[in-house]
């Protein structure tokens, strides 16, 4: 088998990493004082007021969260490591992926159907575009993460690696 190859080629990874890089840089933006967008994401009270701890737990923690899974990426497709770790990396990403799906399709679930009467406590604004972006974008990179797992365990990635 070709690891360089699989490397190179597993655009599920690529895209996936991409993926991250834009919510990471999105999460950057908003943290540095970028409005656009946060007050449909996380709602026009904490857009406005901004809490030191919303700022540092709810913008830097995910940014560095997703930035540190391209990093994982990258590992689990490199063919030169030990067959532990490359397992333990594509399980992570796996993990990584059905977390994203569930947080997007339970979410779009719950607002889609009100439930409990989440949409008119969330409110209009927010609820419109979880429904029609946010909650599809968690699942996309939640499928991209699942796919790149898929394709990582079926690619080879337990066999061991030539010297």
């Amino acid at each position: 088998m070709d690891y360089d190859g699989l490397a190179r080629s597993c655009w599920e990874a690529a895209c996936a990493a991409g993926w991250c890089i834009v919510f990471a840089g999105l999460h950057l933006y908003w943290a540095l004082g970028g409005s656009v967008g946060l007050a449909s994401s996380a709602g026009h009270d904490l857009a406005v007021r901004r809490p030191t701890t919303f700022v540092l737990i709810g913008l830097y923690g995910p940014a560095l969260v997703l930035l540190s899974s391209v990093a994982v990426l990258g590992f689990a497709s490199t063919a030169r490591r030990s067959i532990r770790l490359r397992r333990a990396a594509t399980t992570l990403i796996g993990v990584v992926g059905i977390g994203l799906l569930l947080r997007g399709v339970v979410l779009e679930v719950l607002l889609g159907w009100n439930v409990g009467g989440l949409a008119k406590q969330v409110g209009p604004l927010e609820t419109h575009w979880s429904l029609i972006l946010w909650n599809p974008w968690f699942t996309l990179g939640g499928a991209l993460f699942v796919a790149t797992a898929i394709r990582l365990r079926r690619e080879g990635t337990y066999a061991r690696p030539s010297p």
